[in-house]
């Protein structure tokens, strides 16, 4: 199985930007779709971006859309999402996630269709 270990997460003033990332280790990282949600306090986990394994192809929430930019590099086995013009609606634990292109030929968006998970990174956006 795949090893996701996300990094990058901080405190962002609004209006700011950051990037976080998503090491994968233990199979080869382009067999896998990968996407990005979040989950704020008391709410559920939602889905923010997603890219296929070659990068091809990528969705966006609606909420995020034209902000975020996902991203991956094979070659480094990493997937990143860089956000920008932040708001403080954006704070939540960021999650990657992974899904073998093999079951699948589109791009999930959903986090019942994801096997693997990394533990989170923390974005605060303060007003």
């Amino acid at each position: 199985q795949v090893q996701l270990v996300e990094s990058g997460g901080g405190l962002v003033q609004a209006g700011g930007s950051l990037r976080v990332s998503c090491a994968a280790s233990g199979r080869t990282f382009s067999d896998y779709h990968m996407g990005w949600f979040r989950q704020a306090p008391g709410k559920e986990r939602e889905f923010v971006a997603a890219i296929s394994w070659s990068g091809a192809s990528t969705r966006y929430a609606d909420s995020v859309k034209g902000r975020f930019t996902i991203s991956r590099d094979n070659a480094r086995n990493t997937v990143y999402l860089q956000m920008d013009t932040l708001k403080p609606e954006d704070t939540a634990v960021y999650y990657c996630a992974a899904e073998r292109r093999a079951r699948t030929r589109v791009v999930p968006t959903t986090r019942y269709e994801y096997e693997y998970w990394g533990q989170g990174t923390q974005v605060t956006v303060s007003s």
